[in-house]
């Protein structure tokens, strides 16, 4: 039985004999690579390369968790979403990305931040590392609205008590893994050791580093 105290990622880079980048796009690209396997054979590992991601799981003072509806054309569907964006300033802190996100895709902003838990979205197709913060205290942002472009110019915006959305999700009905993972997260923290065991909203982020506000 492995000691409870081992149960914890730990950094690993196995050897690479070859990587190239077939295709860079605009702020994703795909990365070829032969890496080492444990049999002295080499496998090739394809991988999307991504700058890392904010969402912001805002919470008002009724229990209510703030969502987003638009359409991703990869998937065909119009989701579910909770505030998200793009760490795509190198360096960036991503707190200042995440309280950005809020301004600007539902026009609010937050007395109280902390980290409710840091992810991989995919690790076994992207490198992409996610930073998805809790917001409470919400009150609505000063001055004038984000003017919004792209999918962003058809977003719908709804408030549901943090109960019925874990209802919807084991149902089936919502699909975005960033809602998944926040909603049950914000679950067990509020039926399990509270809020106040959440990190800090400044806490350090080893799989993007930045800079200290």
């Amino acid at each position: 039985m492995t000691d409870i105290q081992q149960i914890r990622d730990a950094a690993e880079d196995w050897p690479v004999r070859e990587s190239s980048v077939p295709f860079q796009g605009r702020v994703t690209g795909v990365r070829t690579e032969e890496v080492l396997m444990p049999d002295g054979s080499y496998a090739r590992r394809d991988y999307q390369t991504h700058p890392g991601s904010v969402s912001v799981l805002a919470l008002d003072d009724q229990q209510r968790v703030l969502i987003l509806r638009q359409y991703r054309h990869p998937v065909r569907q119009r989701l579910w979403e909770l505030p998200a964006g793009l760490l795509d300033i190198p360096g960036e802190n991503p707190l200042h990305a995440a309280q950005r996100e809020l301004y600007e895709e539902a026009h609010c902003k937050a007395g109280e931040w902390r980290v409710l838990v840091d992810f991989y979205t995919s690790p076994g197709g992207t490198d992409e590392a996610l930073r998805l913060f809790l917001a409470t205290d919400l009150a609505e942002a000063e001055g004038e609205r984000y003017e919004a472009h792209g999918e962003e110019l058809e977003i719908e915006t709804a408030r549901v008590p943090v109960e019925e959305l874990v209802g919807l999700i084991l149902a089936g009905e919502l699909h975005n893994p960033t809602l998944i993972t926040g909603t049950l997260a914000l679950h067990a923290a509020l039926t399990g050791p509270g809020l106040d065991s959440l990190r800090p909203g400044e806490s350090p982020w080893p799989a993007r580093p930045f800079r200290e506000s």
